[in-house]
């Protein structure tokens, strides 16, 4: 039988420097679904994907990424990993961006493609990545974690910089790779986001202060607006 859990993490510990950037926790991410990663700029988000991507030094704990330790060489091919910063070459046009990538990955010139359609760039495709807007770059960035058709996508900040209408196009891909069977954790600042997913994990200060649906973190603080909601439990968590 597989494993309903696309992400298990138990008791993991992260430290930096002096710093305890994690200092425990523990969590468990369905598959096929689009789970929300929230909280402030600081708050440890990052460092919890890095840890799942299996390229961040742990003090302790455990992290399996489907069904295996994570960074293991098999879950590398079977997860993509979107950066904060564009991971993208600015010296070379999307479509060699991606060419190069799927060369990489494995994959062919249809993989390319159809990552260049999924992010709605066609019209770029022949353009100087180091010409693009930020938000154009993210989506190549985007684009090139697609390459492999992942069962599971980490995407760290992706509409950050994002038009409105773009925002709510990639919400709509993700929802589109869910109902196709990818698993997505998606961080974001933005707490109106939390509202696009199927569940939110709510971080403050390197600690899980929820984990449940919008719908749920609502009802449990009486908020109908969903910044006001983790407001309420980062509150109630620092009392």
């Amino acid at each position: 039988m597989t494993d309903p859990f696309a992400i298990e993490i138990e008791e993991l510990v992260v430290v930096r420097g002096k710093n305890v950037v994690i200092p425990d926790l523990s969590v468990r991410v369905p598959r096929g679904c689009v789970t929300g990663l929230l909280g402030p700029s600081g708050c440890g988000k990052t460092t919890l994907i890095r840890a799942i991507a299996g390229i961040q030094r742990l003090r302790s704990g455990r992290v399996h990424v489907l069904g295996e330790p994570a960074g293991t060489p098999s879950t590398r091919e079977r997860v993509g990993y979107m950066t904060q910063n564009s991971s993208v070459y600015p010296d070379l046009t999307v479509r060699q961006n991606l060419h190069y990538f799927a060369t990489l990955a494995g994959t062919g010139e249809g993989a390319a493609r159809a990552a260049l359609a999924n992010v709605g760039l066609q019209d770029k495709a022949d353009a100087l990545t180091a010409e693009l807007s930020g938000g154009q770059r993210t989506r190549v960035s985007l684009a090139a974690a697609l390459l492999i058709d992942p069962e599971l996508l980490l995407l760290d900040e992706p509409t950050v910089g994002l038009d409105p209408v773009l925002r709510r196009d990639l919400w709509q891909l993700f929802g589109a790779l869910a109902a196709d069977g990818t698993t997505l954790l998606v961080s974001s600042h933005v707490m109106e986001e939390a509202g696009r997913c199927d569940r939110v994990l709510l971080m403050r200060e390197g600690r899980l202060i929820a984990d449940c649906s919008p719908d749920e973190l609502r009802r449990r603080t009486g908020q109908t607006d969903l910044e006001q909601a983790f407001l309420t439990l980062a509150e109630g968590s620092a009392a």
